[in-house]
Parts: structure tokens; sequence; C-alpha cells
């Protein structure tokens, strides 16, 4: 038994030959008169239809958000009907482009799923995890258009998942101004970017402004090496501790105050790399950077029981490191056979693990496990007195 079922709708002519049809809808009634026409291959060898399969890992995150406190979800999905679907005009005032009406979308709850009226162009996922959400309705906006021809539909498809995105770093960049649920990537990633944040634009911060962003491209250091260097301490290292014991509250200042702390020393003594290109200093180079924040771990580690170290703690522990460091010429001397020019150290895994290992074990060997050196219980006795 056929039905129907009637929508407001406004109708958008964008030019003679093609024209929308936007309205809102519970977005649990879509599966009711719309399908998804996944790719697959008739006889094995025609290529039909155009969806790809659910993405389930990305479904499960947008169904976890739409059954949270205050879910929004403003983008339209976008829907082709074929000519079975009709719009009604409604009497009354319209503009050169639009005008309301009502849109009609036969249903027949009998027929089989390839035989619905409409195909899903783009929000498939979106749809997925509302369906299976655990909510009694969530209305969506719609774009839709009329088309019997699947390759119009193809052709509408590719454009819009070809899109191309927003930036990476502009997305960290917005990330400190969000507290709202977000997929697990960006959760993991909103902290660190808040402290990039103010690590770039505290004026107190020795990298004020050294940082480049999409709003700061004169930033000399990439922003995704510092969010590294951030990811590497909150994940197992210093700021890891400043974090209370569910992971859920974060000590920020004080973070940050390690962080001024650390690459304030870290400016002073090696100044003469300091502030120049990465092709011409390592030390502002990825590998630097990411390898830096590991000694900065390490370093802390060793006054863990005094508490978090000042600038002056840090720049002494790092002083004995300079005569070994080659961030702008020489070699570095990493062992037998592994002489590295200094600038073919490079932003990969293997120089940046090659590069931290030298400089821990160097370090350890220099400063902590050096004859006469203070250990954590004298630190500790230092400081109580």
């Amino acid at each position: 038994m056929t039905t129907e079922l009637r929508f407001p709708a406004i109708e958008v002519r964008q030019s003679p030959e093609r024209t929308l049809y936007t309205f809102a809808v519970d977005a649990k009634l879509v599966p009711k008169f719309a399908t998804v026409s996944r790719i697959r291959r008739k006889d094995g060898d025609e290529l039909q239809g155009y969806q790809r399969p659910e993405v389930l890992a990305h479904i499960e995150e947008i169904r976890a958000y739409v059954e949270s406190e205050s879910p929004m979800i403003p983008n339209a999905v976008v829907l082709a009907f074929d000519s079975r679907v009709r719009f009604e005009p409604h009497v009354g005032p319209c503009s050169p482009y639009a005008r309301p009406g009502t849109l009609v979308i036969p249903v027949d709850d009998d027929a089989p799923e390839e035989e619905r009226p409409g195909f899903i162009v783009d929000g498939q996922q979106r749809l997925a995890a509302i369906r299976d959400a655990t909510v009694e309705s969530f209305p969506i906006c719609v774009s839709a258009f009329v088309t019997d021809d699947v390759r119009e539909q193809t052709e509408q498809f590719i454009l819009v998942n070809s899109t191309k995105p927003l930036p990476k770093g502009l997305i960290y960049e917005l990330l400190p101004g969000t507290d709202t649920a977000l997929p697990t990537l960006l959760q993991r990633r909103r902290l660190p970017a808040f402290l990039m944040t103010r690590l770039n634009q505290d004026q107190a911060s020795p990298l004020h402004g050294m940082i480049h962003t999409v709003t700061n491209p004169s930033g000399t250091i990439k922003d995704n090496s510092v969010l590294k260097m951030l990811e590497n301490s909150l994940s197992d290292g210093v700021l890891y501790r400043l974090r209370d014991g569910s992971g859920s509250e974060v000590n920020t200042e004080a973070m940050l105050g390690v962080l001024f702390a650390f690459w304030g020393a870290v400016k002073e003594v090696f100044g003469e790399a300091w502030g120049q290109p990465p092709k011409k200093s390592r030390l502002m180079h990825g590998a630097g950077v990411v390898s830096l924040g590991f000694l900065m771990d390490t370093i802390s580690e060793r006054y863990r029981k005094k508490g978090l170290p000042t600038k002056a703690m840090f720049a002494k522990d790092l002083r004995p490191l300079k005569p070994l460091c080659r961030w702008t010429d020489g070699y570095w001397d990493f062992g037998p056979g592994q002489q590295r020019k200094w600038n073919e150290v490079q932003n990969t895994t293997k120089d940046i693990q090659m590069l931290t290992n030298y400089l821990v074990v160097q370090y350890k060997s220099l400063v902590w496990n050096r004859p006469g050196a203070p250990t954590g219980r004298q630190l500790a006795l230092t400081h109580g007195r």
C-alpha cells in the first residue's frame, strides 16, 4: 500500500536546468523513503551505484555525539529523488529564485529497498548514526534534487565528496575555542592545541609568534611539530603528571609554566641556533623540537621529588650538552658509523628516535649520573630546607 509523506519545503531554482528542494525531516524517517546506492559490479563487470560501505567507527562517534546532551548537526544531507517525488507550490509571494510549497514523497513499505524514490548522495554515515542512536527523533536539514538519471546522482556524489577539506592547521587553531563533544582524534588534540595557542600568543612565552599556523604564516616552527612534542609529554611525560588521576582535569597554568621555563632555557643555552629557519637550524626543525620535548620530560623526571624545574634548572642541565649539539653546522656523532651532517637529520620517526636517544643518553651520562650529582633524595632534602 502506497502512502504519502508531505513536508513543507522551499524550491530553489539555481538555473533553468537545476532546481533544489530544501526541507526538514526526522532522520529516523529517512530510511522509509531513501536508500543507499552502494558501489557494486553488475554480473562482475559493470559498475553500479556510488556510495561506499558504512564506516562503523565513524558512525559510532557520530552516534555518541547525537546521544550527548546538546548535539547539533547543521550541515544538510543530500538526497536525490526520482520523478515520483513532486513539489506542490503554495500560492503567495515568492522571490525570483525561490518559492514555498510542499514536497510530496510516495512511500510503499512493502516495496524492495532498491525501489524507494530517494537515494542518499551525501550524509550516509550521519543518517546511519541517527538511525542507530537511542533518541526518539532527530530532525535534520535536507537538500534534494529530482532526477531519474543515476549518472547525475553519481556526479553530485563525486562533487560533494571531493570538496577540499579544511586545512588541519586551521582546525587545530579552532579547537581551543570549542567545548562540545568531538570525534576521538580531535578530542585528543584539543588540549595540545590549547597549549600550542598559548605558547604562540602569550607575550611571556619564549615561542611567542614563532609557531607557523594559518593565522601566523610568518612563524618559524611548524605547528604539527609543536603538537607532536606536546602530545608526547601529555601521553607519558611531565605534562601527563599535571593531570589529575582521572585525566579529566588539567593544570594548564602549571603546564605552561614548565613549557615556558624549558623553552626559555633552550633559547638561552642555544641562542645561536634560536629563531632561524628550519633549513638553517635543526633546533627549529621538527626533529629538534620533538626530541627536545623528550629531553624536557627526562630533565623534569630528575627533579620530580623537588618539584617542577625552573628555567634556571633547565638551563643548568642543558649547558653540558651544548658542545655536543650540531644544530647549525658540523656533524652529529651518534656512534660508530652513525655520523650525520647537521642538516641530514630529518623529521622522520627513525631520525627523531636517534636524536632523542643521543640527547637523553648524553644527558644522563654528563648530568644525571655524573659523579657527585645530587640524587633525588638529596634534591628533596635540599628543597625541604
